[in-house]
């Protein structure tokens, strides 16, 4: 059988702390715990003994190491390198949590005669615990003896020592026992105001504050200390459980590491107010959970949700060693080929600003949206949608610099990228807008845009893509929509026409809607007029003295290849004409002479109109169905950059 030299002394030093010595070790014992301590069933999970050929200690195997555990690749008597590892206590015990090993050999006969150290006996002094080994019984010694020896003498003796201390250099008592005096990080005691709630029990040891990077599910108590980066508005959800509230904050810590801890409901009540931007807390205990990447782009495996016995505690003394944000900006350029969905940081100078309107959201209520038109150094042009309480705070600032010919510089912190207008970045609710950083990024754009980037040819990855981009993201004529035999597919072509509207169906332009809301959702259905007087909505089976009107205006189109027709639903028939359907339904019903003004005023304009394309069935009729998702008010100077890089890209590819 195979042997293999162990880590003299490798589980007494890695028990006293050394989590960089990478020691050889045996595994004596392994076994599946598929169990929780409740009983529930659980994901398996491999925990068993170690040793160095002396002494022992248990341990727990990460879960990604456990199909190297079913496969038996690692089993008893097989030899491994410890390449990561944390110290954690359990049930009173030290333990060794792997986190990453290499296995040296998978089966070897036991090494040595090892025996219990003290560090892996329960605290229970009257509670010896006996092992049993390759068919010998070794005796181990309780936690409470400061001093174990082996028969022979010849065994190291480990003192803890205070903060400071160190474990390259050790002192020997005598020239047989070197004496190994570890780094003991510093102790947290909460604030007296949590001290009632559960966050530390009477008489318990203090939590030990401990790097981001080093949290895992396999810890018992624990501490982090970070500076809040971010910090969401509370939403409200729904699901089988019932109704809820949550809200989100981001910490950063001294070492660079992130992590997003969550607060429901009642933890809501205790933290929303607590917490704030900028400042440092130590946070303690609360439930490990595996990250989501599609709403998480912190670079922790983990995200915490706090709980009833958890800690919320400011530090207000604390200096300057923790950053107050860090970034990884993207250049626009990246966005283009960077799936939908992924959280990313970018920073470019704002160019345009839209102004901001109303728009419904899927569950029926109502935001506020605005677009915001940023450029870099990459050659690239991206619209960034902001959403909610962004709109009235940067958004106005913004469009009031760059009314004025101002044009800053504009850092989004965690913004989301989607492809509903070719590729565009949107706010989330932990999203940060920082407009002219103090930022090194933010000083080279201002110096490259000051310098002749302003007039730089720029191509926009949200919209008019290179001829060569699939048909949903190009510039089209009237025409080619009809030639091209667009919407006919099984989803529907996303196009964007340069024309005129030529005209408008003035007699129908919107329609009766139910103002019943279903939740947060409204409802919206066509309703009608009953003998009572009162509206009537069958869905809802309900009457009501007022209705909603909501906009369904028909209007024709026109460039210099024909004429369609289209369709344009509430926000965007709001956002043509300026004024809601409820205004104009009033200006014609009293005869006010704003209503043609309003309809003639977007006649013969020309717009950038962005379509949907997809054939509907009507009345067992087939047609194609275009329907108007967003306007942009037609910018010659635009255009002709526009035209310009269309005709330098065709030139190229001769």
């Amino acid at each position: 059988m195979a042997s293999a030299r162990l880590t003299p002394n490798g589980v007494g030093a890695a028990l006293a702390g050394d989590t960089n010595l990478r020691p050889i070790v045996q595994v004596v014992n392994l076994r599946c715990v598929n169990v929780d301590g409740k009983g529930t069933p659980r994901s398996d999970r491999w925990r068993g003994l170690v040793s160095d050929g002396a002494e022992t200690c248990p341990a727990m195997f990460a879960g990604q190491l456990s199909d190297l555990a079913r496969s038996g690749l690692i089993r008893r008597g097989s030899v491994v390198q410890l390449d990561e590892y944390v110290i954690n206590m359990v049930g009173g015990r030290r333990v060794i949590v792997v986190l990453n090993l290499t296995v040296l050999l998978a089966e070897c006969d036991i090494i040595g005669n090892p025996v219990i150290t003290p560090e892996s006996e329960s605290s229970n002094q009257n509670n010896p615990r006996v092992e049993q080994f390759n068919g010998t019984r070794q005796y181990g010694l309780a936690a409470g003896n400061p001093s174990p020896t082996r028969p022979n003498g010849n065994v190291p003796v480990f003192q803890p020592s205070v903060s400071g201390s160190s474990l390259n250099t050790p002192t020997r008592l005598s020239d047989k026992s070197p004496v190994f005096q570890p780094t003991a990080q510093p102790s947290y005691r909460p604030a007296p105001s949590y001290k009632n709630q559960g966050a530390i029990a009477k008489n318990e040891a203090p939590a030990r504050i401990i790097p981001i990077s080093s949290l895992n599910p396999y810890q018992g108590r624990w501490a982090i200390k970070g500076r809040v980066t971010a910090k969401g508005d509370i939403r409200r959800y729904h699901n089988a459980k019932g109704e809820g509230k949550v809200f989100n904050f981001d910490l950063l810590d001294s070492d660079g590491g992130e992590i997003r801890v969550a607060c429901f409901n009642t933890q809501l009540d205790r933290f929303y107010e607590v917490v704030e931007v900028g400042k440092v807390y130590v946070v303690s205990r609360g439930n490990l959970k595996p990250v989501q990447r599609n709403y998480n782009h912190l670079n922790s495996e983990w995200e915490i949700t706090l709980e009833r016995d958890s800690s919320v505690d400011l530090c207000p003394d604390e200096n300057s060693s923790i950053p107050s944000q860090q970034f990884n900006f993207r250049p626009i350029s990246e966005i283009e080929d960077t799936p939908t969905g992924t959280i990313l940081d970018i920073i470019g100078v704002a160019i345009s600003v839209s102004p901001s309107t109303t728009v419904q959201k899927k569950n029926g209520t109502e935001t506020l949206k605005r677009m915001i038109g940023l450029k870099d150094m990459s050659g690239r042009s991206v619209d960034l949608t902001m959403w909610g309480d962004f709109c009235n705070r940067e958004g106005s600032q913004l469009q009031e610099m760059v009314e004025r010919g101002v044009f800053p510089v504009l850092g989004v912190k965690t913004g989301r990228v989607n492809d509903f207008n070719g590729k565009c970045v949107g706010t989330i609710s932990s999203s940060q807008l920082l407009i002219d950083p103090d930022l090194s990024e933010a000083h080279t754009l201002r110096q490259w845009f000051d310098g002749g980037g302003r007039d730089a040819s720029t191509q926009s990855i949200s919209r008019d893509h290179t001829p060569s981009a699939s048909r949903n993201e190009v510039r089209m004529t009237v025409a080619k929509i009809k030639d091209d035999g667009l919407g006919m597919g099984d989803k529907p072509d996303w196009v964007t026409v340069k024309a005129s509207i030529i005209f408008f169906k003035s007699d129908n332009f919107c329609y009766t809607a139910c103002p019943t809301k279903e939740g947060d959702r409204q409802c919206n259905k066509k309703v009608t007029k009953g003998t009572s007087g009162l509206w009537v909505c069958d869905k809802c089976d309900k009457e009501f003295p007022e209705c909603d009107y909501r906009y369904l205006l028909q209007l024709q189109i026109q460039d210099h290849s024909g004429t369609t027709w289209v369709t344009a639903f509430q926000e965007t028939a709001q956002e043509l004409l300026g004024c809601s359907a409820l205004e104009l339904v009033t200006y014609k019903e009293n005869g006010d002479p704003r209503f043609a003004e309003t309809m003639l005023s977007c006649l013969f304009k020309d717009y950038l109109l962005r379509l949907k394309v997809k054939e509907e069935t009507y009345s067992d009729e087939r047609r194609v169905k275009n329907t108007l998702v967003k306007v942009e008010r037609f910018d010659p100077a635009a255009e002709s950059r526009y035209l310009l890089d269309l005709l330098s890209r065709l030139v190229a590819s001769y």
